[in-house]
């Protein structure tokens, strides 16, 4: 006789509740708040003429990217963190603070206003520079890192 088919199925894996997302959903949100109005308030402080080149958009996403790359490394490779630390500040905080929904506008915004060739070089460098921001810090803060006792 052999088994029913049911014993040889594997088990059927449910989405969590809403009761054990709650919490990440609660504390991404309070970050991205956060994350955006720090964004804001950079947008405040160093004020970008409409028919400028959008340097506080391209420094807050490298500022942002950068800040990713040590946060990271931090808490993957140094110091394990509370499960809801990475949603709070890598997804919360930092993706409310860098912000490639503006830099998305601002292309359209340069392009729109005859500066074809500024925003196919804005497409480009933001991207170059934010991943570069992240490799670089990442590296820097391990090798920073490693060197203390």
């Amino acid at each position: 006789m052999t088994a029913p088919e049911e014993s040889l199925r594997a088990p059927v894996r449910r989405p969590p509740s809403w009761r054990t997302q709650a919490p990440v959903v609660a504390v991404v949100s309070l970050g991205g708040a956060l994350g955006a109005a720090a964004r804001y308030a950079a947008s405040l402080w160093w004020t970008t003429h409409p028919k400028g080149f959008p340097w506080t958009t391209l420094w807050v996403n490298i500022a942002g990217c950068a800040v990713i790359g040590v946060f990271m490394v931090v808490i993957t490779e140094i110091r394990p963190a509370h499960p809801l630390v990475r949603p709070f500040f890598g997804t919360g905080v930092l993706g409310g603070f860098t912000t490639f929904s503006t830099y998305a506008v601002d292309i359209r915004r340069l392009i729109d206003g005859g500066q074809t060739g500024t925003g196919l070089a804005y497409l480009a460098a933001t991207p170059l520079a934010a991943l570069t921001a992240v490799w670089l810090a990442a590296a820097t803060t391990r090798r920073a890192l490693r060197r203390q006792p």
